[in-house]
């Protein structure tokens, strides 16, 4: 008895699910408004364009990492276009939808680094005339605030995720950080419904018992 109050008084706060699935969908569309952007045909044509000139203006000891990406992407720059709108939509689709959450939130974080690190040259605040670090960072921290959001508010019953773990017994690896506490059912408590009372018919004063036999 005592074992089972202590597990119950450690067990993690669970939140209320609509706010994290507020900003997880509304995170998604921004995503997919990205995505539907990198679809554009101006972003397949100016491509190798982007990279060349993020490059440019580099300090030496960034030199190497701008040319690694810079002789791997030019040979292939339609392929490298469409890996990344193909990226970014099953990112922002995976987000809306709550599709394998916690897998998704630390892809999506890692995808955000990349792109911070390699289009937008680290957000060059090094560099004269910069005046932000970039928003492709902003994204990834934004996906580990859900990531983080994810732990505490538990299982989101508005996703994709919350029907398949009722399915799938191993998918909470993928979708939840840490595993859910099964839910515990307390059965109702019986209460006895008292019976009508007898009519016990016409009472004898003298000895307090009934003067005829009541039948039930």
């Amino acid at each position: 008895m005592n074992h089972s109050m202590t597990t119950s008084s450690k067990a993690r706060p669970i939140l209320r699910s609509w706010p994290q699935d507020t900003f997880r969908v509304a995170f998604g569309v921004i995503w997919g408004i990205d995505a539907v952007l990198k679809w554009l045909p101006g972003f397949r044509s100016t491509y190798v364009a982007a990279i060349t000139g993020v490059a440019k203006g580099q300090p030496s000891w960034l030199k190497w990492w701008f040319d690694f990406w810079v002789k791997l992407q030019t040979p292939r720059p339609t392929f490298f276009a469409y890996l990344v709108a193909v990226l970014e939509t099953l990112v922002a689709l995976a987000i809306i939808f709550g599709f394998a959450r916690k897998l998704t939130f630390i892809s999506s974080a890692v995808f955000g680094v990349v792109i911070w690190a390699v289009a937008e040259g680290f957000g060059g605040p090094y560099m004269t005339g910069s005046s932000d670090i970039g928003t492709a960072i902003i994204y990834a921290l934004v996906s580990m605030g859900l990531l983080a959001l994810c732990y505490y508010a538990g299982t989101s019953r508005y996703s994709v995720d919350h029907y398949i773990e009722q399915r799938i017994s191993w998918w909470w690896k993928v979708a939840e950080v840490g595993r859910p506490a099964p839910v515990a059912y307390t059965p109702s408590a019986v209460v006895p419904v008292p019976r009508p009372p007898v009519d016990l018919g016409e009472i004898d004063l003298a000895n307090g018992k009934p003067k005829q036999p009541v039948m039930q």
